[in-house]
């Protein structure tokens, strides 16, 4: 054992303990998941696990997967954005008044909406990051003023149907290029690839950790991470191939999570995010342009927010005027849960889709026990204030 190696553990204490406990969040998010759906798969008597529930949950729970993928980098960077829920009913409108009203095609309708999400984010990212008014202050204001204008361009209305090409963004399921009976096989092979991709990914980076040094993660903990990983991913395909296979909404999730979580972790940009958040005036001082980060961070969310409206709106067929209403709070409730801070510089794109996940599956568990709507929200504002609770109690017992 090396001088510093030493002097970071303490005597008599494990090395295993310590990466326990300087890694209690990541694990803690996982572990906490699997309980959470470990309890209600027995509480609604196998219900939860069924193909066509877990069909059911991956599509009512995809617009606030998509949104939590960019709230996360908002968060990281040490802001907050209140507006998501008002600019995903807005976009929906628009997608509503451009391809119903106006007989516009759906693709180059859908190009529109995402640009114009982009727009609003970069405005609203322009008066947080140049002009330094607070971010709770900027999108509060955005929250009220888009949810006035999708209720002006419904008119009080709901707009719809949308055609079945559109409808098949949130609706529709991958074809099986394989010929299965009774089992959908390109999905089970998605399903292996992904978990195979993961798994070599993985090894990579230990052996590029190993080259450079002793890798911080104790290797039972590593084999048993992706263990549980790439098996849940098998698992849960194979469930889904039972069924329709994987919905399209599911691959463009997987995308996003993937590209994303490249970007935070594997980039340039991603490193500065979290340098940023983690200290502003020091990333200021080592050449960081912190204010062009945060402009593309809210442009970012911003096309993010439209991408999830437009799933939201072909899912139900329709814009209303009520889209998008409270879904902010799920979003920012699904990353904090999902272990990112409050005070910014922490948090990861997996575990802000863990977040969402137990979200989803709460409600989706309580939906089917017959719990109200009353407890439903209570027990959630429970769950969101333990988790953080716990981030501030690490971050104290860190000091």
């Amino acid at each position: 054992m090396t001088e510093a190696t030493s002097s970071q553990v303490p005597a008599g204490r494990p090395p295993v303990l310590d990466y326990l406990k300087t890694h209690v969040r990541e694990y803690g998010i996982l572990l906490a998941l699997i309980v959470i759906m470990a309890f209600f798969q027995v509480s609604t008597g196998g219900i939860l696990l069924k193909p066509v529930n877990l069909t059911n949950l991956v599509l009512q729970n995809s617009y606030v997967i998509i949104m939590a993928v960019g709230m996360l980098l908002v968060i990281v960077c040490g802001h907050i954005d209140l507006s998501v829920g008002s600019v995903m009913g807005f976009v929906g409108a628009l997608s509503a008044t451009l391809i119903v009203n106006y007989n516009i095609p759906w693709v180059p309708a859908a190009i529109i909406c995402l640009a114009v999400g982009a727009v609003i984010g970069a405005i609203q990212g322009y008066w947080i990051a140049y002009w330094k008014i607070p971010s709770f202050i900027v999108t509060l204001a955005g929250m009220l003023v888009f949810k006035g204008l999708m209720m002006a361009l419904l008119a009080g209305q709901s707009v719809g149907p949308f055609p079945d090409g559109f409808r098949m963004i949130s609706t529709g399921f991958i074809p099986d290029l394989f010929g299965g009976d009774g089992l959908h096989l390109f999905s089970v092979f998605l399903g292996v690839a992904v978990a195979a991709i993961l798994v070599w990914l993985s090894v990579r980076a230990r052996a590029k950790e190993q080259k450079h040094g002793t890798p911080d993660e104790p290797f039972a903990f590593f084999i048993g991470r992706n263990l549980i990983v790439a098996g849940a991913i098998v698992w849960l395909t194979y469930l889904l191939a039972t069924s329709r296979g994987l919905p399209n909404v599911f691959i463009i999730m997987a995308v996003l999570i993937a590209g994303y979580s490249f970007i935070a972790r594997q980039t340039t940009i991603g490193r500065r995010i979290y340098a940023v958040g983690g200290n502003q005036k020091a990333a200021k001082l080592s050449g960081i342009n912190s204010e062009r980060l945060t402009f593309m961070v809210f442009a970012n969310m911003g096309m993010l927010a439209a991408l999830a409206g437009l799933v939201f709106a072909a899912r139900l067929n329709m814009a209303t005027p009520k889209a998008g209403e409270t879904f902010e709070l799920d979003v920012i409730a699904a990353v904090f849960i999902g272990g990112a801070s409050m005070a910014g510089g922490v948090g990861t794109i997996v575990g802000a889709v863990i977040g969402a996940f137990i979200m989803g599956v709460m409600n989706n568990g309580m939906s089917i026990m017959g719990i109200g709507i009353d407890w439903q929200q209570m027990i959630k504002g429970l769950v969101l204030l333990a988790a953080v609770i716990f981030d501030v109690y690490n971050k104290t017992k860190a000091a």
